[in-house]
């Protein structure tokens, strides 16, 4: 006697369809938001292609910056010159990867909670943190993105190393977690802007801390400052863990570990700091 065909839950069919269109809505979103981005980026060509100019300038001085001080040694804690330049390319591509999708989102969030755009991005039928967040891509910085990509290839070439694709898919898969990581704390402080009306001022301090970023988590000597900057503020995490997965220097993976870890102990905070701030949250004009 033959088998009757296997029943679908209907709960269950309905609530991976339910998934699937959310996705699919806020997919159609973003694309429409980068489609704006691109319009109105196009609008000043100028300007565009000045903060490309100013952005790689800065990045060829810190690379010109490191290989004076090879000139006097041959290893910086154990990294060499080709391996310290990698990972100032890993550090620069999570910075500019960052910079292009959230950045100037979450600096103007101060500027809507003080004019009152957040009172209609409230009403919206979309999630408010991710259209605070995704609202706007700064196109050029995913240009210096590639640069960086380029570096870190060049790197690769004067090691005279080819990573496995385990170890391409780690590098990818981490500096995603630094970019995560980058975006929560930076989305934290911003929520400051609901009792201050501007907090730019405590991003952009958050900002100028990416250049510990590119320095060898092992040149620092153990105390209370790579202490801080490993397990309060990860920036030490943020590039080095990427990098030494792309070389396969990582001894351990208990740097890998623990910056997953933080990235999750981050995002969650963020969310409550989130939730907590638009629970107090009384509209610009009361």
């Amino acid at each position: 006697m033959p088998k009757p065909p296997p029943q679908s839950d209907p709960a269950t069919g309905s609530a991976q369809g339910s998934r699937t269109l959310w996705m699919r809505r806020y997919a159609r979103l973003y694309v429409a938001l980068i489609q704006n981005s691109v319009a109105r980026d196009m609008q000043f060509k100028l300007n565009f292609i000045l903060w490309i100019f100013v952005e790689l300038l800065w990045f060829a001085m810190q690379l010109t910056f490191m290989s004076v001080l090879y000139l006097h040694t041959d290893s910086i804690a154990g990294w060499s010159k080709w391996q310290v330049v990698l990972l100032m390319g890993c550090s620069h591509f999570i910075q500019q990867v960052f910079t292009s999708i959230f950045l100037s989102n979450i600096t103007e969030l101060g500027e809507n909670v003080r004019t009152g755009r957040l009172d209609f991005m409230l009403l919206l039928p979309v999630n408010t943190r991710f259209l605070l967040s995704v609202r706007r891509v700064d196109l050029g910085a995913l240009v210096n993105a590639a640069t960086a990509v380029a570096v870190i290839l060049y790197s690769l070439r004067q090691l005279d190393w080819i990573p496995s694709l385990i170890q391409c898919s780690g590098f990818l898969f981490f500096c995603g977690t630094g970019v995560l990581i980058h975006y929560s704390l930076t989305f934290l402080l911003a929520c400051v802007a609901f009792w201050t009306i501007r907090a730019q001022g405590v991003v952009w301090g958050y900002y100028n801390l990416f250049n510990l970023a590119r320095l060898p988590e092992s040149a620092f000597p153990r105390g209370p400052f790579r202490a801080v900057f490993t397990f309060v503020i990860p920036m030490l995490l943020v590039a080095n863990v990427p990098a030494k997965t792309l070389l396969g220097t990582m001894e351990t993976w208990h740097s890998g570990i623990l910056m997953i870890a933080m990235s999750i102990i981050c995002l969650v905070a963020s969310e409550c700091m989130w939730r907590w701030s638009v629970s107090r949250y009384t509209s610009a004009s009361s």
